[in-house]
């Protein structure tokens, strides 16, 4: 009984979740291998924290910024994890909650202070909500079925890039509000409840891919458009990018219909 519960239980991970060899850094004997990686995620939880933080006291586009930062450092956990050799069960716990805080909790709070807290009754609450329960069950969903998991791809919405949509329109809101309060208000309502459906649901997207010779080689029209997204946002700052994360978005949509339809046809 205790032998075959040990045994599912190691089963949920891949291996590359498994820490290799020695857990000690041999630099570094009196520190896990983990250790270092493990840093870099606890900051994307502290910056979710204060994300939501900022967003309670009106600075929203320092709260933007810290989603953003938040996201960066839960690339850099990933590939520090994977270069030395430092990947573990802890990590990939600890990885799950700081994206409930930083890309859950963080946005949700934006949305409901930025914009929906004026909506009437208990609206705003509600609608800001589904942000947080779609980012758990989409990690939830995510964990239970890592073992088939695919790096260059995943089933519905990452986290990461709803709390990056999210920031990208807000950030476009604060350098240049041309919509009508009213308006705003509408479209973030829709724009959070779209978002949460999409990352519960099985629209498949791609993995950003890695700046790398083997990716020019692979695809390499893909990364000709990711170069330009990239150049494109540094040109026009908060409106590209939150365009080009709304067209990352319905890519992952049309790739799914035209699949269905070819399955269908076949």
């Amino acid at each position: 009984m205790n032998g075959s519960g040990k045994k599912k239980s190691q089963k949920r991970y891949p291996p590359f979740l498994k820490n290799g060899g020695s857990d000690r850094s041999p630099l570094f004997p009196f520190v896990s291998r983990s250790f270092v990686p493990s840093v870099f995620t606890v900051m994307n939880m502290v910056c979710g924290y204060v994300s939501i933080v900022m967003s309670g006291d009106g600075n929203f586009v320092t709260a933007c910024w810290l989603i953003i930062l938040a996201a960066f450092f839960d690339t850099i956990d990933g590939f520090i994890a994977r270069i030395t050799n430092g990947t573990s069960d802890f990590g990939f716990e600890l990885d799950s909650l700081s994206d409930l805080v930083s890309f859950g909790a963080a946005p949700a709070y934006l949305v409901y202070k930025f914009g929906l807290e004026g909506l009437p009754g208990k609206a705003g609450i509600f609608i800001s909500s589904i942000l947080v329960i779609g980012s758990g069950l989409r990690l939830a969903r995510f964990n239970i079925s890592v073992i088939g998991y695919r790096k260059e791809s995943f089933s519905g919405l990452p986290t990461p890039a709803q709390a990056l949509t999210i920031a990208g329109f807000i950030l476009w809101m604060k350098a240049d509000s041309f919509l009508p309060e009213k308006t705003m208000t509408f479209f973030l309502a829709w724009l959070s409840t779209a978002l949460s459906l999409l990352m519960v649901s099985k629209v498949n997207y791609d993995a950003l891919p890695k700046p790398t010779l083997e990716s020019f080689r692979r695809n390499p029209l893909q990364m000709i458009f990711y170069i330009g997204a990239v150049f494109c946002v540094l040109l026009f700052h908060a409106k590209a990018f939150f365009l080009a994360m709304l067209l990352y978005i319905l890519l992952g949509i049309v790739r799914s219909i035209t699949l269905v339809y070819r399955q269908l046809q076949t």
